[in-house]
């Protein structure tokens, strides 16, 4: 087996790369803070800042693919921190693609449905990019950095995505649901949508790309939904018939990061390579026969 390394490994999507890639890989992990273990894959503390660092444990384990998927993920800290996240969004992910280029290792830099801005879904590779906050600028920034710099690498962008974790990693649909068995009112909005996939979905269809294209993909679900209907949807599911969820818009709630509308993949070009997501409710269920408490978004 090759030997794959996979930065941010105990966030939410990296850990779930990591699990996916067992078996067909050596897989290894790049984490800063948090460790959280998974069984068969040596995790390493790194800062993804210092190139000196980083470029020590490129030569130590001399990976045969590299897939990026450390952020500073939160368009809000974004939105008030932008050098902070400006030096692991775009900073580092320049540097880790000259890295790879340099070294000839194969890199998958993981993107966002953020780099749209929302007015004229569902997105193409080929749309051209509107982001309308600073988190969808970096992102776009570094997709522009990492092909100019490693014009074999592969950019995925990624829709909103929810499943399984190990502790640690970073929880939306955890309180949502804990919010719904507890009662207490949720507000969802009614006028933001996405093209949500499971991160085991994603992570499949990332690993997938990964042996068989370059360039720009989108890896999204099969479904344009709102906030509020997939809240409905995970209400029915778990169980919950007497949630508090009560529909809201975008402008209604104040949020520092400026919100699109619709920012819904085509993921078309991806499944034409073998993506094959699971519907919403398919996905959900099957979370849900595992451990609900365990979900995460």
């Amino acid at each position: 087996m090759g030997k794959l390394l996979v930065t941010g490994a105990s966030g939410f999507l990296g850990w779930n790369l990591c699990r996916m890639a067992q078996g067909r890989w050596d897989v290894y992990g790049l984490v800063r803070r948090n460790q959280n273990q998974l069984q068969g894959v040596e995790l390493r503390r790194a800062d993804l800042t210092r190139f000196k660092e980083i470029k020590e444990h490129l030569q130590q384990i001399r990976p045969d693919a590299l897939i990026h998927a450390a952020a500073e993920s939160n368009p809000n800290f974004c939105q008030l921190n932008p050098a902070a996240s400006h030096g692991i969004n775009v900073e580092a992910t320049v540097n880790l693609a000259s890295l790879c280029a340099d070294l000839r290792i194969p890199l998958v830099f993981i993107s966002s449905d953020l780099d749209f801005n929302g007015l004229k879904p569902p997105y193409s590779e080929n749309d051209p990019v509107c982001p309308v906050s600073i988190y969808g600028e970096q992102k776009a920034e570094a997709e522009r950095a990492v092909l100019d710099r490693y014009p074999q690498a592969l950019v995925c962008r990624m829709s909103l995505m929810f499943g399984d974790a190990g502790q640690g990693a970073d929880s939306f649909i955890q309180p949502l649901i804990n919010d719904m068995r507890n009662g207490r009112q949720i507000n969802l909005f009614v006028d933001e949508y996405r093209t949500p996939v499971s991160a085991t979905n994603a992570a499949q269809g990332i690993l997938l790309a990964l042996a068989k294209t370059n360039g720009i993909l989108h890896i999204g679900g099969l479904e344009r939904i709102s906030r509020f209907d997939f809240g409905k949807l995970l209400r029915d599911i778990i169980g919950a018939p007497n949630a508090k969820l009560y529909a809201c818009t975008r402008q209604s709630i104040e949020t520092a990061a400026p919100r699109p509308s619709d920012v819904s993949l085509s993921s078309a070009r991806a499944m034409a390579l073998g993506f094959k997501p699971g519907s919403l409710r398919k996905e959900l269920e099957r979370l849900a026969c595992t451990k609900i408490e365990n979900l995460h978004l």
